[in-house]
C-alpha cells in the first residue's frame, strides 16, 4: 500500500464525501470479520438497499478492498491506537479500517475522505466515536501518509502484515511453490479483472468484441481460451451488451478450461457434480449441445437457484438434482456418465482477489478437512463412470494437499483408474495434472486433473 495519491480539496462533493457509504461498507466488514459471514451473502443483501449506482460502485470497492487488506490494515491501526475498540464496537473499528484503506489506496480528497469517514460515525450510532476515527486517520497522515516513502517506513514487519495474508496461508504458499509464493500472494492483492465467456453457439468472439467496442468499453480476446475476453477496466454486468439474452456469461478464463479438457462429443451423457451457479454446466451445454444428459448436481439451494437463473438465460438443457453428489444411491438412475465433471469444495486460495474474505474466514485446519471431502467425493462418484469414461477433477486452489496429493491418493486406491496427462500452453504441469498459480496469464488459481476408467 502506498500513501494517499491527492491533496485535500475543501468542499468535495459526490462519493467522496459520502458518509453512508463508509458506514455500509464497515458494517459488510462487521459482519465477515466478527461475524464469520461470507462476503458473497453480505454485500449484496445491503446493496439491495442502496440505488445510487456511484454510492453502490463506492461501497464495493471500500468492503472488498479493506478485506482485501485486512492483515495490514489491522496491524497498522494497533500501532495507532492505544487501545482497540471493544467487542460492541467491532463496527468502529471496521470502520477506522475502512478510513485507513481509502487514505492509502484510492484516489479521493483526503479531507474529504477523513470528514465522510467521522461523520459515518453517526450513521453507524456510534458518533462519539468520531473524535477517535478523526485522530486516528490524522495520525496515519501524519506518520506515513506524506507520500510512498514515508508509508514504507512505518510498513509493519509482519508477514501478514507486509504481504496481507494469514501467517498460515503464507507459510503453506512458501512450502508448496518455495519458488513463486510471492507472485502468488501480491496476485492475491490484486483488484480481479472482468473476465467474459462469449456465448460461442449465438455469436463469434470477434462480433461481440465489436459490439463492446461500439459500447465504448474496451477489451481484448483472453489467450488459452476460444470464447474468452478481458473487459478493461471492469464495469456493472448492466452496462455488457447481450448479457441479459445471453450472449455472454461472466467467468474467469481458468474456469473456461475445464469444458474444453472434457472431450465432449454428442450423445454423451455428462456430470456436472458440485455444480452451483452453473458457470461450467452452461459452457458445457454450449459446447455440445447434442449430448444425450447433462445433470447438474448441488446440494447449496440458493446457488442452485442461480445455476436454474443461468440454465434459463443461456438456453442451455440439464436436469438439475438438489442432492448431495457424494451420495448418488439418493439421485442416481443407475445409468453410468461418459464423462464426470468434479469442481470439488475447496479452500479458494485460488481466488482470494475475487473472494477476499477468505483470508479471514479459512483456518489452516480447513484444509484437511477440504481433503477428506474431495476423497470422500471422487470415491463415490468414481463407480458411476462408465468404462473408457473420462472423470476430470478440478479446484480453485493453489495448495498441493488438495491438489496434486489428492489424485496420488485416488490412483493409489484405484488401480483400474487411469491418469490421463493434460498437454497444454497453460499452468504447469503438477503430478498427474496441471496447476495454474493465481495470475498466471491473468487468471484466477486453477488445478485440474483427468482420469479415465480402464
Amino acid at each position: 500500500m502506498s500513501g494517499p495519491r491527492a491533496r485535500p480539496r475543501p468542499r468535495a462533493h459526490g462519493p467522496a464525501a459520502d458518509p453512508d457509504a463508509r458506514a455500509e461498507a464497515a458494517r459488510v466488514v462487521c459482519q465477515v470479520a466478527r461475524r464469520g459471514r461470507s462476503l458473497a451473502a453480505v454485500l449484496p443483501q445491503r446493496l439491495k438497499r442502496v440505488r445510487d449506482p456511484q454510492r453502490r460502485a463506492l461501497i464495493q470497492e471500500l468492503a472488498c478492498g479493506t478485506l482485501r487488506g485486512y492483515p495490514r490494515l489491522e496491524a497498522r491501526a494497533a500501532r495507532l491506537l492505544e487501545r482497540p475498540p471493544r467487542a460492541r464496537d467491532a463496527d468502529v473499528h471496521a470502520l477506522l479500517l475502512v478510513g485507513l484503506y481509502q487514505l492509502a489506496e484510492l484516489d479521493l480528497p483526503v479531507h474529504a475522505a477523513v470528514d465522510a469517514t467521522v461523520r459515518a460515525t453517526r450513521a453507524l450510532g456510534k458518533e462519539w466515536a468520531s473524535g477517535l476515527v478523526n485522530a486516528t486517520l490524522r495520525n496515519w497522515l501524519r506518520t506515513a501518509g506524506a507520500g510512498p516513502e514515508g508509508a514504507k517506513a512505518t510498513e509493519e514487519e509482519t508477514d501478514a502484515a507486509r504481504w496481507a495474508h494469514p501467517a498460515w496461508l503464507l507459510e503453506r504458499l512458501r512450502r508448496d511453490w518455495p519458488q513463486d509464493w510471492a507472485a502468488v500472494a501480491a496476485a492475491g492483492n490484486a483488484r480481479p479483472p472482468l473476465h467474459l465467456r462469449v456465448n460461442l453457439a449465438r455469436r463469434s468472439r470477434g462480433d461481440y468484441l465489436a459490439r463492446l467496442e461500439a459500447a465504448g468499453l474496451g477489451a481484448r480476446a483472453l489467450a488459452h481460451t476460444a470464447a474468452g475476453v478481458v473487459v478493461e477496466p471492469p464495469v456493472p454486468v448492466a452496462r455488457l451488451p447481450g448479457f441479459a439474452a445471453g450472449e455472454v456469461s461472466v467467468q474467469d478464463a481458468a474456469a473456461q478450461l475445464a469444458g474444453p479438457l472434457l472431450r465432449l462429443a454428442p450423445g454423451q451423457r455428462v456430470l456436472d457434480a458440485c455444480a452451483a451457479p452453473g458457470g461450467k454446466t452452461t459452457h458445457i451445454g454450449e459446447l455440445e449441445p447434442r449430448l444425450d444428459a447433462l445433470v447438474a448436481v448441488d446440494r447449496d439451494g440458493a446457488r442452485l437457484a442461480r445455476l436454474r437463473e443461468n440454465l434459463a438465460r443461456l438456453g442451455v438443457d440439464a436436469c438439475v438434482v438438489d442432492a448431495d453428489a457424494g451420495s448418488p444411491g439418493r439421485w442416481w438412475d443407475g445409468r453410468p456418465f461418459d464423462r464426470i465433471l468434479l469442481d470439488a469444495p475447496c479452500s479458494g486460495t485460488g481466488v482470494v482477489r475475487r473472494h477476499p474474505d477468505i483470508k479471514l474466514l479459512r483456518r489452516p485446519t480447513d484444509i484437511a478437512a477440504f481433503a477428506r471431502e474431495q476423497d470422500r467425493l471422487l470415491d463415490a462418484l468414481w463407480p458411476l463412470l462408465a468404462p473408457q469414461g473420462m472423470l476430470l477433477y478440478a479446484t480453485c486452489s493453489v495448495l498441493a494437499e488438495e491438489n496434486e496429493r489428492r489424485m496420488e491418493a485416488f490412483l493409489t486406491r484405484h488401480p483400474e483408474a487411469r491418469a490421463r496427462a493434460i498437454e497444454a500452453p497453460w499452468g504447469r504441469a503438477c503430478g498427474i495434472g496441471r496447476q495454474i498459480l493465481t495470475g498466471d496469464d491473468g487468471m484466477d488459481g486453477f488445478y485440474y486433473a483427468r482420469v479415465e476408467r480402464c
